[in-house]
C-alpha cells in the first residue's frame, strides 16, 4: 500500500498521545491511547520522510508527528481559549499565521489576517520537534496550531484543527488539502540513501 501512494494524510482521532512515547507520566487528564494507530502513523511517517513524499498531519495527526520528531505536549490545555467547543463550532478562534511560512503561502489572497478555525482538542504542542517550525499560533493564549518542516523541498504541514469539517464553508481548508494534492501529484520517487530521516 505505501509503495502506491504519493501522499500521507494522518487524520484526527478520539484518542490522546500516550505521554511515555515522549518521557512523561500519564497526567489525569490524559486520555486512552491507541498503540494500533501509533504503529501505522511511525510507519507512514517514515516512509513519508524516507522518501520526501507529502505529508498533511491534522488533529492528533499534528500531536503524532511531533511526537515522532521527538518534540512533547501539553496533555491537558488550561488556557482562556476553549479549544474544544465541540464538533458542530465552525469558527472557534483566531490563528496568526507566521510570515513568511509554506502556510502563509496557502492562505487565500480573500482571508482576512488572523483566518478562524474550528477547534476540537485538549492536547496541544509544547516542544517543537526535531526540523519543525511554528506556522500558526492561538494569538489569545499563544497556542501553537500548526506546524510545518523546515525545508523548502518536502511538504509538511500540520494543523490543529480541523479543515475537513469546514471544507464547504472555508477557501482556506480548499486550500490547505488543494496545497496536499498538488504536493503529492508532482512527487516524485527519491533513492532512499538520498533522503534524511530524522534519528
Amino acid at each position: 500500500m505505501l509503495a502506491g501512494v504519493q501522499g500521507i494524510l494522518l487524520p484526527g482521532s478520539r484518542f490522546d498521545v500516550d505521554p511515555e512515547r515522549y518521557g512523561e507520566e500519564r497526567a489525569p487528564e490524559c486520555g486512552e491511547a491507541d498503540p494500533a494507530r501509533t504503529a501505522v502513523d511511525e510507519l507512514l511517517l517514515q516512509e513519508a520522510f524516507n522518501l520526501h513524499k507529502p505529508i498533511l498531519a491534522i488533529c492528533h495527526g499534528i500531536q503524532n508527528l511531533n511526537v515522532w520528531l521527538n518534540g512533547k505536549l501539553v496533555q491537558d490545555l488550561k488556557t482562556s481559549v476553549n479549544h474544544r467547543p465541540g464538533r458542530d463550532v465552525l469558527e472557534a478562534h483566531a490563528v496568526r499565521i507566521a510570515p513568511g511560512s509554506r502556510l502563509a503561502g496557502i492562505v487565500p489572497v480573500s482571508q482576512k489576517t488572523d483566518p478562524m478555525v474550528n477547534s476540537s482538542h485538549h492536547q496541544a504542542i509544547q516542544v517543537l520537534g526535531d526540523g519543525l517550525l511554528v506556522s500558526a499560533v492561538s494569538p489569545a493564549d499563544h497556542v501553537v496550531e500548526a506546524v510545518e518542516l523546515d525545508s523548502n523541498e518536502h511538504f509538511v504541514i500540520g494543523v490543529q484543527w480541523h479543515p475537513e469539517r469546514s471544507y464547504t464553508h472555508s477557501a482556506f481548508s480548499r486550500a490547505i488539502f488543494a496545497a496536499f494534492v498538488q504536493a503529492a501529484v508532482i512527487w516524485e520517487p527519491r533513492r532512499i540513501e538520498e533522503s534524511v530521516v530524522p534519528g
